[in-house]
């Protein structure tokens, strides 16, 4: 039993009146010299014994009436074992993330879901206080019915939600409702990855039910690159599969087909392309439709464009020189204008890749030219090796000589690659420098076969065209906005105004193009997490456990959930009784009172 005002029990104290007026009664001895009066002596010791059990009956009616009121203002709960259950805060959290959108036998997991979550909500008092919580945390309160209506329109998410936030909100809703009881009950497809191994253990007790049959098998799309994003106009497109046999497969960019062929388990999808459509495109590769069709297909995006022109001067080495014309004869880039490879000290115009001077006697030349283009950078004191690479794809490389790269100000720039922990390759807009130069004495990067790779996605990506990034998130994540983006072009063209920082970015999957002014120049791919098709199920128990609290439990049974749900465990008011038995009592005491008066009369 617990006390809600434990304080007022201060008023029990008010029992010891009845008791020490009854112990502070004397009786007074007399001497009665006559006659008459000792008859009534004679009646009165008679009587005695029955006046004397009188007096403590209605002694300890008194103090049992005083500590009954006391108790009752002090509004004590109690756990009883009698039907039905106390008011409750019960918050109900149902998944419906992407998986439960598989159909089993027919029907889908989520309306399982569904039917086990209003066998909960269907033994609901008035007394009691509902919530819905679902995967992707919207919050639902009210009456039985509100909740139910809520439950029923659920819809399988695009992506996987987060469950565990959800318990989180919901055991914050349940404990805070300052009902006598509160409880989570989570309502789930038991899948695995949805469950992290260790979880926080919740502030209100927590039931959770997971069905106990095996989930459908499951082929997906789980990831797609396009190399290099922009595409000039030749490229690659890369997608992961996940199957249990041999499925086809289908690539498209626009209205246009751009490979079919088939996947076994464990393989991957490879096609190249040159599209006639030109700029920024949305595309997909997708499978045959099965159990789960949100993974199905997965969308991409890439740019478009003409080759880049390029150039490398003979201040940048023979190396370069050479990689470029290998770029030309490959269709990577066009030999000629355009994107500049050059030495630091012979730097005259952007967009350039720059690369540091051999001779370090050309250091202040190359610092005075990178201060004309407004470069934040400059070279300082020329280190020693041999140091490892690491970034940009360029990691194992490994530089003998290099510069340390000293930033001027707080101008923007991204830091590429870094030998150790110091920046050797930085970019900017228009420009990449390097802190080495393309001197095999200096460093083996030209003769690593990472290198051309490299030097081809630095111009596609960096230098040729300002086509912009492409970022894969999940559905309705949160995205930093890129200071250029004014508006995110939706599905249906109607460009939605960014501000701010940060954006939210669409529920639904799918290509979102980011605008700068009336322009496309990024992408926002919107798709599932990949670990959203893996149905591999845990039972109920097993995410019980990954709470670590003994107030969390696991359910298999749906009848039994909805008993739990509501157990008569809850502690209930004792008010209500208490003051009952308080005005059962006064009632005897003033019978006993009563009856002792018509005695004494």
């Amino acid at each position: 039993m617990s006390l809600l005002a434990p304080l007022a029990l201060l008023l029990g104290l008010a029992a010891a009146v009845p008791l020490w007026l009854h112990l502070r009664r004397r009786k007074v001895d007399m001497r009665i010299d006559f006659p008459a009066v000792r008859y009534l002596l004679r009646a009165e010791q008679e009587h005695a014994r029955e006046l004397k059990v009188r007096n403590v009956l209605l002694m300890l009616l008194r103090v049992a009436i005083v500590l009954l009121i006391a108790l009752a203002a002090a509004r004590p709960l109690a756990r009883l074992g009698v039907a039905g259950h106390g008011p409750t805060g019960l918050v109900l959290v149902l998944d419906n993330s992407m998986s439960t959108g598989a159909v089993v036998d027919g029907r889908s997991v989520l309306a399982a879901l569904q039917e086990v979550a209003h066998g909960v909500l269907g033994a609901a008092r008035t007394s009691d206080r509902v919530w819905l919580v679902t995967a992707d945390g919207a919050v639902t309160g009210g009456s039985a019915s509100v909740v139910g209506a809520a439950v029923d329109r659920a819809a399988p998410l695009a992506g996987a939600g987060n469950l565990a936030a959800a318990v989180r909100t919901g055991a914050a809703l349940a404990s805070g409702a300052a009902l006598p009881s509160a409880r989570v009950v989570v309502v789930t497809d038991g899948q695995a990855t949805a469950w992290p191994a260790q979880l926080a253990a919740p502030a209100a007790p927590v039931l959770i039910y997971a069905p106990t049959t095996p989930p459908p098998a499951n082929r997906a799309v789980t990831r797609v690159v396009t190399d290099p994003p922009h595409w000039a106009p030749r490229g690659t497109l890369r997608a992961t599969v996940l199957t249990h046999s041999v499925v086809t497969w289908r690539a498209a960019l626009g209205s246009s087909t751009l490979a079919r062929g088939t996947v076994a388990p464990g393989g991957t999808i490879e096609a190249g392309a040159t599209p006639a459509a030109h700029g920024w495109t949305a595309g997909i590769v997708e499978l045959p439709p099965d159990e789960l069709r949100g993974d199905d297909a997965r969308p991409f995006a890439v740019h478009v464009g003409d080759a880049p022109a390029a150039h490398a001067d003979a201040a940048a080495g023979a190396f370069a020189r050479t990689a470029i014309a290998a770029l030309a004869a490959d269709g990577r880039v066009k030999d000629g204008g355009g994107v500049a490879i050059t030495s630091a000290d012979n730097l005259l115009a952007l967009p350039a890749l720059i690369v540091a001077p051999a001779d370090p006697v050309r250091v202040a030349l190359a610092n005075r030219a990178l201060e004309r283009a407004r470069i934040p950078w400059r070279l300082g004191e020329r280190r020693a090796g041999p140091v490892q690479l690491r970034g940009d794809g360029l990691d194992g490389a490994t530089a003998q000589r290099f510069y340390e790269l000293q930033r001027q100000g707080d101008a923007p720039g991204d830091t590429l690659v870094r030998a150790g922990a110091e920046p050797l390759v930085v970019a900017g807009d228009g420009w990449v420098l390097m802190a080495v130069s393309l001197d095999p004495a200096d460093a083996d990067l030209p003769l690593r076969a990472s290198f051309l790779p490299w030097l081809d996605r630095t111009i596609a990506r960096r230098l040729a065209t300002d086509a912009g990034p492409v970022y894969d998130v999940a559905p309705s994540s949160s995205l930093v906005r890129p200071s250029w983006a004014t508006g995110l072009e939706l599905n249906d063209g109607v460009v939605q105004p960014l501000q701010g920082a940060r954006f939210r970015v669409p529920a639904a999957t799918g290509v979102y193009f980011l605008r700068r002014g009336g322009e496309r120049a990024g992408a926002v791919v919107v798709a599932p997490e990949p670990a959203e098709s893996v149905l591999d199920r845990v039972p109920a128990t097993a995410i019980a456990a990954r709470f670590g609290g003994r107030a969390t439990q696991g359910i298999g049974d749906p009848a039994l959930l909805a008993a739990r749900a509501w157990s008569d465990t809850s502690p209930r008011p004792l008010i209500v009784g208490l003051l009952v038995g308080a005005l059962l009592l006064l009632a005897a005491e003033t019978w006993v009172s009563r009856r002792d008066d018509d005695g004494a009369a």
